[in-house]
């Protein structure tokens, strides 16, 4: 099969552990772009962490961010769709978490009309919320203010904690409140609005084009790539992937630190 669209998750597997773009990955990239197929990012990113990749490609794709509630168009800077949690569900999903994980931080993630809309406060977090990044960027503020408004994403952080625990414990009590998901084993729930994936969100891509699944390649290496690598007509996961984003692809390259993604791509175009 010769894939009409490419979709890769971001960190983990299109960058490498510098968090870079390789030199061949990047001409992998640039091959099958040159040859008319469509590349769209898939990440747990907010768009505003977006323009770092744009620039390590040296193009600027369409990409499916916040676990795909947000589609955002990167080239023109606009957000094109957002999917997003109620107030009520929010408080819900508050209430549950708070009383599965004692101690737990909470944090929503909130889109305007572009990454850096400047109305829209777009990460904010409730009192002592422990970011699990390197370069935290969030506004601390009221539980009620966290909560005020419709996001696109909850935050469930417990620093020391296990993710994949985490979302065991939750995931009795979450019903029909949204989908639980988690990119990092380090203390991190994401929650999105219920049915939204990786995979809707590159299918919202892939289908005003006449694309189907079929014709899709799609990379990844956590859990939250899990239903984008099963909806794919074929499914990759990282050599350095969770076990079970391992389980369900159709393959298993390299590892990200050994250009995994630019092996399989080079089937094709070289």
């Amino acid at each position: 099969m010769l894939p009409l669209l490419i979709a890769t998750d971001v960190d983990g597997t299109l960058l490498d552990e510098d968090e870079l773009v390789t030199s061949r990955t990047r001409a992998a990239v640039l091959a099958a772009v040159a040859a008319g197929t469509q590349f769209v990012l898939a990440t747990g990113r907010p768009p505003r962490w977006i323009a770092p990749v744009v620039d390590a490609l040296g193009f600027a794709p369409m990409a499916v961010c916040a676990n795909g509630a947000v589609l955002y168009d990167s080239a023109t800077d606009r957000i094109l769709s957002a999917q997003t949690l109620s107030v009520e569900v929010l408080t819900e999903l508050a209430e549950v978490a708070t009383r599965v994980i004692p101690g737990a931080g909470l944090a929503v993630e909130r889109v305007g009309r572009s990454a850096h809309d400047a109305a829209t406060p777009q990460f904010l977090s409730s009192p002592g919320y422990e970011h699990a990044w390197l370069n935290p960027d969030n506004t601390e503020v009221s539980l009620a203010d966290v909560l005020e408004a419709p996001a696109v994403k909850l935050l469930i952080r417990k620093a020391g904690a296990r993710s994949a625990d985490m979302a065991a414990a939750l995931a009795p009590h979450v019903g029909l409140g949204g989908d639980l998901t988690y990119s990092t084993n380090n203390g991190l729930i994401e929650v999105v609005p219920l049915g939204v994936s990786k995979a809707t969100g590159v299918d919202e891509v892939a289908r005003p084009l006449g694309i189907t699944a079929e014709d899709v390649v799609a990379f990844g290496d956590m859990p939250n790539d899990i239903p984008m690598l099963l909806w794919a007509g074929l499914g990759v996961a990282m050599g350095n992937a969770h076990p079970e984003a391992k389980a369900a692809a159709d393959e298993v390259t390299t590892p990200n630190s050994d250009d995994g993604l630019a092996r399989v791509l080079e089937r094709w175009w070289l």
